[in-house]
């Protein structure tokens, strides 16, 4: 028996799945994924920043709540390169690890910007998608909207 011994691999998932079928090769008619979110499929392009940035709205209320939540996140997150004003002198900036990170004052940028950055990264910042729950990131745009608007 030495299919016992070295089996042959199989990956249920990939293009010649089990049987020459892949396994989930299309998902079930009428869900979603994990954590109740539709899937983020505004593509990592030029075009789909300027599609997020015209389309995409936070979903959650600007409560006090939500922004004490986005200032925690954003404290563990984004203020070693952004900073805690949001000027992008955080310490990594200030320890020369990395320069240029801009200041939100200086960008035209809105909810939907933000969050394509999160889920897509941009420039030195890399996606922060697979950190972050969906409520999460919208917690982090309220926050940094305020920063924003502070500066």
């Amino acid at each position: 028996m030495p299919d016992m011994y070295v089996s042959v691999p199989y990956d249920a998932n990939g293009a010649e799945g089990i049987n020459n079928k892949p396994v989930n090769s299309e998902p079930v008619a009428g869900t979603i994924p994990r954590g109740g979110h539709p899937a983020y499929d505004i593509p990592d392009t030029a075009e789909g920043y300027d599609k997020a940035k015209a389309e995409l709205k936070n979903p959650l209320e600007a409560s006090e709540e939500n922004l004490e939540k986005g200032k925690a996140l954003y404290e563990i997150y984004c203020i070693s390169c952004h900073g805690k004003k949001g000027d992008g002198n955080g310490y990594l900036s200030q320890a020369e690890k990395f320069e240029g990170i801009p200041s939100y004052k200086d960008r035209d940028i809105n909810a939907g910007s933000i969050y394509h950055v999160i889920m897509h990264g941009k420039n030195l910042m890399g996606s922060h998608s697979s950190q972050l729950t969906y409520n999460e990131r919208w917690q982090i745009i309220h926050y940094v909207e305020n920063l924003r608007a502070e500066l």
